[in-house]
């Protein structure tokens, strides 16, 4: 067993352990560990035992609390209202830890995403459709705000209840502020999404109704299993599907599958494709607000790309 992760420190692991043992009436110990850092943002992992195993997610910044409990709301949301699968949880909150707080949630027996099969891809879509055919009142969310990776998530509705004025003021301008912050956004660049903003009610297509959102709907926030695809780290609020259709791809390719099983419970729009880099803004400028090396540069050339294509 791999005994450097933090979620295997003696501290740490017998807190899970003892939530377990009160979660199923029983003693339970840990029997093996599936480091899976590699698809999150933060330490993570499935601690395997009997007669379940559980999955942990390990928070040690200091919003902890805030960022594992919107996740929990946000699946709750998902769950209740799109009536689609979301991992059981073990315990009534976040769990606190040494160094930190940890979310768990019992395992679920999955084909990594390297090993989808066509059944699985498709899957997604129709979950993913089955979240958009849910409608609200209101652009945004007022039950609670959230968080898109480690960024704050502002979900209150704007004065207008337009689509446009909620994109420009609760997702592109707050990322765009921080990633000025960063000092890794060229000032040009800046003033050019600046300028920008102020032609999105022009360019983002007819209005439409406030339509439910997985949020961080990236192919791996998807777990394959044989009874389905099971949704997980949603960040939810109502407002244009086809933002949850860039983000399908935006990290990594999908295959056609998803999109076609997609459209056999709802459509999508034939001007999505000329839309598809204005909604990559705000994931874009998050890139870089959250110094990801590896996406700064396609984000950069993204976004130049988007206020000439645009201007």
């Amino acid at each position: 067993m791999i005994t450097g992760h933090p979620l295997l420190q003696p501290g740490v692991k017998g807190a899970i352990e003892r939530a377990m043992s009160d979660h199923l009436g029983q003693r339970w110990v840990t029997q093996g560990f599936t480091d899976l850092n590699s698809r999150a943002s933060h330490p993570c992992g499935v601690l395997q035992g009997r007669p379940i195993s559980v999955f942990a997610k390990l928070d040690t910044s200091d919003n902890a609390t805030q960022t594992l409990q919107a996740e929990i709301n946000g699946l709750t949301l998902l769950r209740d209202r799109a009536r689609i699968t979301v991992p059981t949880r073990i315990g009534t909150g976040p769990l606190q830890v040494d160094g930190g707080f940890v979310l768990l949630t019992e395992a679920l027996s999955e084909r990594p995403p390297k090993e989808r099969t066509s059944g699985d891809w498709r899957a997604i879509g129709r979950t993913l459709a089955t979240v958009h055919r849910v409608h609200g009142e209101h652009f945004g969310l007022e039950d609670f705000d959230g968080f898109f990776g480690a960024l704050p998530q502002d979900n209150k509705p704007v004065p207008s209840d337009t689509w446009a004025e909620f994109y420009v003021e609760r997702r592109v301008l707050p990322h765009l502020r921080s990633a000025i912050d960063t000092g890794l956004l060229p000032d040009d660049l800046g003033r050019d999404i600046e300028r920008l903003t102020h032609r999105l009610p022009s360019l983002c297509g007819p209005e439409l109704r406030p339509t439910l959102l997985h949020g961080d709907a990236q192919q791996h926030n998807f777990i394959s299993t044989e009874s389905g695809a099971v949704v997980t780290d949603a960040a939810p609020y109502y407002g244009h599907p086809e933002i949850d259709l860039m983000l399908l791809d935006y990290f990594q390719p999908v295959p056609r599958e998803v999109f076609d099983a997609y459209r056999e419970i709802a459509p999508i729009d034939a001007s999505f494709a000329d839309r598809r880099d204005l909604w990559c803004l705000f994931v874009d400028l998050a890139c870089i607000s959250v110094r990801a090396a590896e996406y700064e540069r396609s984000a950069l050339d993204r976004m130049r790309r988007a206020v000439g294509r645009y201007r």
